[in-house]
């Protein structure tokens, strides 16, 4: 707290009883969380001379950002790309958008699609200037491309074989090393507010339950995804949904919760839960296939790209053949690498993972499952991160910026935090030089709210959280189903409040997980329940068919005035 760029308003211990603030202190603005989003933003601001401070829940280099292993799909001027199966030509913005779309299954914004897209070489561009280091080609000048399931060219560079997040967060930690202030360990609790409504900073707790705030006319949000709501994910301990519970309490609207994608291909275990180690798509792009342990090919004749077909295709596509159990085996299938010349040196991370687990992709196929992976839906926010409510901002997987709509295109994430962290950075540059700013000690913290306040706070146990939503609210749902996970969920939150308080569990980081958790799980039941249609990653297997007439729109859900989620209005159809 000691950095320049963040003054400290207070040391003392604070008058008021635990769990009042053991400290404060000011900045510009308050950046929660340190992954490709969030640093990429934190960077611009000090470039635009605002005083900064990055609040993140690990160490600076933790996150998602350092397990993403496919690479940044990006167009890069000048660069010669092979489309598809039809042979070489040159790939190009307006394709790369393209594909994004067909992807998102009619739910994206084009506007933002063609905003993001174009920003691909500009990020690729920054992230070299702070020296990152991407593959070289063997074949001509440039980097090495790869291709993904969903791209119709080879556009995906990649850094270190399979290991481009972590060579993005090294190079984003080392570009905010001198001027970026970190408060690391440390999780963030609630929005302060003004009476208008407006953010004047965010309450904080370090891992030992000691409460401060600080005080701030901005905060954006970087908080990352929402893997840690089901059993097993490629996610980190971290991704816990904070940010979109933040932002809901703090009254801003977030959509499209109930697509997420599921990514086909971690490394199975039996019994494993929590983060797994994922096998990239870009193995599958290397030339590997599923198969059933009868060693059927899993993807023949479900869609015209096979094995390299979206996501969402492939997992439910995964899922349905695993009903049969074929072989007698019902709950992983297989991907044969096998065939891969110089699997050693192209992907190494796998190599790894699977070498803990006693396997030798060179000699057998690896065992993998569908699991939790990446949140298409978040905070309503602009392709600036700006949200509805004034001083809040929201960058990366957190938001909904109409870029994913219904299934995200790999490797698109990492592309996104990139060029809406710094979209966002401008942004909230040009908000602060425009309007009054919000004094230290305006904003009134939510350390002692009662009523109304409290619900958003209750929780239930995570287990039960993860294995409900595991159950009902995973891949393949029905209204049945739904109804059990929603009546689970309250009776579990009951019975802690009971024992507890609906408070009292929020003055730890485990508390506030929960709370967190347990508020988006309900606002993901809720969204689930209402889109009668299967669309992307919300498949309903009750309602199978995809509906535009009724449904190729976005449903926004904000908290009620007893502070659980319902859903508000029905936003624009999705432009055809």
């Amino acid at each position: 707290m000691s950095d320049p760029a963040v003054d400290a308003v207070s040391d003392r211990e604070a008058k008021t009883d635990f769990p009042g603030p053991r400290w404060e202190a000011a900045a510009d603005v308050v950046v929660l969380g340190s992954g490709a989003a969030g640093l990429s933003a934190a960077v611009r601001l000090r470039e635009r001379g605002l005083r900064v401070l990055v609040v993140t829940k690990g160490a600076i280099e933790d996150g998602n950002t350092r397990w993403a292993q496919g690479g940044i799909a990006a167009v890069l001027d000048g660069v010669p790309g092979v489309a598809g199966a039809a042979g070489e030509g040159r790939d190009s913005v307006a394709a790369h958008a393209e594909d994004t779309e067909t992807a998102g299954a009619g739910l994206c914004d084009p506007e933002a699609v063609a905003e993001i897209v174009a920003g691909g070489a500009e990020a690729v561009a920054t992230l070299r200037r702070f020296g990152a280091v991407f593959d070289r080609s063997e074949h001509g000048p440039g980097p090495a491309r790869t291709r993904e399931g969903g791209h119709s060219a080879l556009r995906v560079i990649h850094a270190g074989g399979d290991a481009t997040g972590a060579e993005v967060q090294r190079a984003l930690v080392a570009a905010a090393a001198d001027d970026v202030a970190v408060l690391e360990r440390h999780v963030a609790v609630d929005a302060v507010r003004t009476p208008a409504g407006r953010i004047a900073g965010v309450t904080v707790l370090d891992d030992r339950g000691r409460a401060g705030v600080v005080h701030a006319p901005a905060v954006l949000l970087a908080t990352g995804g929402l893997g840690q709501l089901y059993g097993a994910t490629s996610n980190p301990e971290l991704a816990t949904g904070d940010g979109v519970a933040l932002a809901l309490r703090a009254g801003a609207p977030v959509a499209d919760l109930e697509f997420v994608q599921f990514h086909p291909t971690v490394l199975y275990a039996p019994g494993a839960r929590g983060r797994r180690p994922l096998v990239t798509e870009a193995v599958r792009g290397e030339g590997a296939v599923l198969v059933d342990a009868t060693g059927a090919r899993v993807m023949e004749g479900v869609h015209p790209l096979a094995d390299l077909a979206p996501r969402d295709v492939v997992s439910a596509a995964v899922i349905r053949h695993l009903a049969a159990a074929p072989g007698g085996v019902d709950d992983h299938v297989f991907l044969d690498a096998t065939g891969i010349d110089g699997f050693a040196a192209r992907f190494p991370t796998v190599l790894a993972a699977c070498a803990d687990a006693g396997i030798d992709p060179a000699t057998e196929p690896i065992p993998v499952a569908p699991a939790a992976h990446f949140a298409c839906g978040g905070v309503v926010a602009g392709t600036d991160g700006r949200t509805p409510v004034a001083g809040l901002y929201a960058v990366g997987e957190v938001a909904r910026t109409g870029l994913h709509g219904a299934n995200r295109l790999a490797s698109n994430s990492l592309l996104e935090g990139l060029v809406v962290g710094r979209r966002a950075a401008d942004a909230v540059a040009a908000d602060l030089s425009s309007c009054r700013p919000v004094r230290s000690g305006d904003g009134t913290a939510a350390w002692t709210g009662t009523g109304r306040d409290a619900a958003p706070f209750e929780s239930a146990p995570r287990d039960d959280v993860q294995r409900v939503m595991s159950r009902y609210a995973a891949i393949g749902r029905d209204a049945d189903g739904l109804a059990v996970a929603g009546s689970v969920l309250d009776l579990a939150t009951a019975r802690r409040t009971c024992e507890s308080g609906p408070r009292a569990a929020a003055w730890t980081r485990e508390g506030v997980e929960d709370a967190a958790l347990t508020l988006v799980a309900r606002a993901l039941v809720a969204a689930a329940s209402a889109r009668t249609e299967s669309r992307g990653c919300h498949v309903r297997t009750d309602f199978p068919d995809r509906d535009d007439v009724s449904w190729r729109r976005s449903r926004t859900i904000r908290l009620g005035p007893s502070g659980q989620p319902v859903l508000a209005e029905t936003a624009a159809p999705a432009a055809a």
